[in-house]
């Protein structure tokens, strides 16, 4: 591959790539004639930049609609407390091109939607998603199908993250993992759960790791593949996502703000077991798994035992929940744990989930009046 050779000084700055083993001059032309569009200079946004504009990335592109906040600083690095209240694109912008002056840096200040998405992205050849939100995520994903471009996955809650890339060599794509979003009312933002701000920086560094990849074929990307990485414990499940083919179902882009709305879902259709069934199964010792979605400061309250799978925490655990025999899953009244139910067997194909109807609040009043309630 021909490509013009790199200044003197070009040379000194990407020098450790120069003698990389396996990456050397040609990979970096390939950065340097890439083009990536990061949507979201938020936590996961800041480093992905950061290393995309330090590597030699050639045109990097931004689209961020929000104003730099105090709240921000905490994970946002790129900011400092003299960007309060500037736009979060144009200030990482002059940032970035401090750092590398031989990058160019194209920003957007607009909300990416189904109107303009597809315009915004097609100049690109990845996109990494840094947003927070299920409407964005999707749209991300279905104009990256229309366009057919590779799609960087990340996200992050508490101490968890996960990484994944979507539509490479039409692999799977975001669909395949969840077809349909989860209900908003049981997955809480960053704002209400908190998020470990270090945790940013290291799912971020993932991200822009997988885009240089997928640029400069010096590794095979995360396709068909979610890393999941518990900062606390440092442990991390690598899972396989099948490829359903959900692409076969995106011809255009929809109102990504309807399609994540909470549906009305009849109630009479789901599983579920009583108290008193409950009881015989914990009593004859029964083979089955019991798992609490409640958060842990409720379980200090109160708890009949089972397995702790906060509610907001189950998309990052579904691998712990069997699918060869029956799960009870429970909460304080029966709706968050129906809610996860309902949710599992949409995205996930479960058939063996069950709601324990009206929740640790039936077992006090049917089983355990001694037990607290809150």
């Amino acid at each position: 591959m021909e490509y013009q050779p790199f200044s003197q000084q070009e040379i000194e700055r990407y020098s450790r790539h120069f003698v990389l083993p396996g990456f050397g001059e040609e990979a970096q032309a390939k950065l340097r004639g890439g083009k990536v569009m990061v949507v979201g200079a938020g936590g996961l946004g800041c480093p992905v930049l950061q290393y995309l504009v330090a590597a030699g990335v050639g045109s990097i592109g931004i689209i961020d609609h929000d104003q730099v906040s105090l709240s921000n600083l905490q994970r946002q690095v790129l900011y400092s407390i003299n960007d309060l209240g500037k736009s979060k694109a144009e200030a990482a912008s002059k940032k970035l091109l401090g750092l590398n002056s031989f990058v160019g840096v194209h920003t957007i200040t607009q909300k990416i939607d189904s109107s303009n998405a597809l315009e915004f992205l097609r100049a690109y050849d990845v996109v990494v998603d840094c947003t927070d939100n299920f409407p964005t995520r999707y749209l991300l994903n279905d104009a990256c199908v229309l366009l057919n471009i590779p799609l960087v996955y990340g996200s992050i809650f508490r101490y968890e993250g996960q990484v994944s890339v979507f539509n490479y060599n039409q692999g799977p794509t975001y669909r395949d993992l969840y077809p349909q979003p989860p209900d908003p009312n049981t997955v809480p933002s960053c704002e209400e759960g908190g998020v470990l701000g270090v945790l940013a920086g290291i799912i971020g560094s993932l991200q822009a790791n997988e885009a240089m990849k997928i640029l400069t074929n010096y590794a095979e990307p995360l396709s068909g593949k979610l890393l999941l990485l518990d900062s606390a414990t440092l442990e991390t499940h690598l899972i396989t996502i099948p490829n359903k083919n959900e692409r076969k179902n995106v011809s255009h882009l929809i109102n990504y703000d309807d399609f994540c709305k909470p549906t009305i879902k009849t109630q009479n259709t789901m599983k579920e077991v009583t108290v008193q069934e409950l009881k015989a199964l914990k009593d004859n010792g029964a083979d089955f798994q019991l798992i609490d979605v409640r958060e842990p400061h409720e379980v200090e309250i109160c708890e009949i035992g089972g397995e702790l799978i906060p509610q907001a925490e189950i998309p990052h655990n579904v691998d712990k929940i069997s699918k060869d025999k029956q799960v009870v899953i429970h909460c304080r009244s029966g709706a968050r744990s129906g809610n996860m139910v309902k949710w599992l067997e949409t995205n996930h194909g479960f058939t063996n989930l069950y709601n324990l109807k009206g929740g640790i609040l039936a077992w006090a009043k049917e089983i355990d009046s001694s037990m607290p309630t809150y």
